[in-house]
C-alpha cells in the first residue's frame, strides 16, 4: 500500500459530494448572519429537510418533489427562527437550540409512526447520478466532477450566485446594510424586519436543501441523527471562510475532504475506527481555534428596535 492507494481522484471526488451539504448549509448561515442573526439551529434545519425529503418522496415516489418539501420545511424553521429573534426579540442561541432539540425528537417520532422505527426508514426514490457531456471525457478532471448527483452542481450553481447576490446588487448590499447598521438602512428606507426575515428563511431553504442531500442524493433512506454534526461544521465552514460564498464553498472543500478521508482510511483498517471518526472534528476545532480570534463577524446579533 503507498499514499496514492489514499490520495487518488476518487478522494477528490468523494470529498466534492460530501463538501455539498456543508456549503449549502454554509451558505445558509452566511445569509442569516448577514442581516444580523446567529443561526446554530442549521443541524436542526438539515436533519428536518433530510427527513422531509425522504417522506415526501416515500409518499410520491418522485425525490425532486421531496427535495422541494425540504426547501419548504426548512424555510418553515426559519420563518419560526425570524418569528422568535426578530419579532419576539428572543435570545438567538436559544431559538436555534431548540430547532435543534424539536428537530432530533420529531423525527424520531415521525420514523416510529411512519416506518415503526426510530433508527431508519425505508428505502425510497432518490436522485441519480448524472454525467456532464465533454467532461466525463477529461483526463482526471472528467473522473473527479464529470459524474455527480445534481445536486451537487446544483450548490455550485448557487455559491456564485450567492456571490453575486450578496456583493454585486442592490439587494445583497440592503441585507448586508441591515446586519452590519440597521438603524442607518432604517434611515435610507430599508424596511429591516423584512430584509431579516427573508436572510433567515433563505437560510433554512439552503439548511433543508443540506439536508436532503444527505437522505435522496447521497442515500436513499432517512437515519436518525444522519448529519452527524454537519451543522456545527457548516458554522464552522462559514467562519473560515470570512462570512462569503466562495470563502465558505472553500472551507467547505477541506472539511469535505476530511471526511472522505476519514471514510477512505476507516474502510483500509489502517487506524483504529474511532480515531478515525474524529478526523473531521478535530480539524474543525484546529480551524476555529486558528481562525475565530482573528475574524469579525460581520453583525453584532443583537435585536434591532426600532425608534
Amino acid at each position: 500500500m503507498n499514499i496514492f492507494d489514499i490520495i487518488n481522484v476518487g478522494l477528490f471526488a468523494a470529498a466534492i459530494r460530501m463538501a455539498t451539504p456543508i456549503a449549502l448549509a454554509a451558505l445558509g448561515g452566511i445569509f442569516s448572519e448577514r442581516v444580523g442573526v446567529v443561526n446554530i439551529g442549521l443541524e436542526g434545519m438539515m436533519l428536518m429537510g433530510a427527513f422531509s425529503g425522504v417522506i415526501v418522496s416515500y409518499y410520491t415516489a418522485n425525490p425532486w418533489l421531496g427535495v422541494l418539501g425540504a426547501i419548504v420545511v426548512g424555510g418553515l424553521l426559519g420563518l419560526m427562527h425570524a418569528f422568535l429573534t426578530v419579532t419576539l426579540k428572543g435570545d438567538q442561541i436559544v431559538s436555534g437550540t431548540g430547532i435543534n432539540i424539536l428537530a432530533l425528537g420529531f423525527t424520531a417520532y415521525a420514523s416510529e409512526v411512519v416506518w415503526g422505527s426510530r433508527g431508519a426508514s425505508g428505502s425510497v426514490a432518490s436522485l441519480g447520478v448524472i454525467d456532464l457531456p465533454f467532461i466525463t471525457d477529461l483526463p482526471v478532471i472528467g473522473k473527479i466532477i464529470g459524474s455527480h448527483t445534481p445536486l451537487v452542481y446544483l450548490m455550485i450553481i448557487v455559491v456564485l450566485l450567492a456571490q453575486i447576490l450578496l456583493f454585486k446588487t442592490p439587494f445583497g448590499l440592503r441585507l448586508r446594510a441591515v446586519g452590519e447598521h440597521p438603524a442607518a438602512a432604517d434611515t435610507a428606507g430599508i424596511n429591516v424586519f423584512r430584509m431579516k426575515y427573508i436572510g433567515i428563511i433563505a437560510s433554512g431553504m439552503l439548511a433543508g436543501l443540506g439536508g436532503v442531500f444527505l437522505s435522496l442524493a447521497h442515500l436513499s433512506i432517512f437515519s436518525w441523527g444522519m448529519t452527524g454534526g454537519r451543522g456545527f461544521i457548516a458554522l464552522a465552514a462559514m467562519i473560515f471562510g470570512g462570512w462569503i460564498p466562495l470563502g465558505a464553498f472553500g472551507a467547505s472543500l477541506l472539511f469535505g475532504f476530511t471526511d472522505a478521508l476519514q471514510m477512505r482510511l476507516q474502510s483500509m483498517g489502517i487506524l483504529p475506527p474511532q480515531i478515525i471518526l474524529m478526523l473531521p472534528y478535530i480539524i474543525t476545532v484546529i480551524v476555529l481555534a486558528g481562525v475565530v480570534r482573528k475574524t469579525k463577524p460581520p453583525s453584532d446579533y443583537k435585536p434591532y428596535e426600532k425608534d
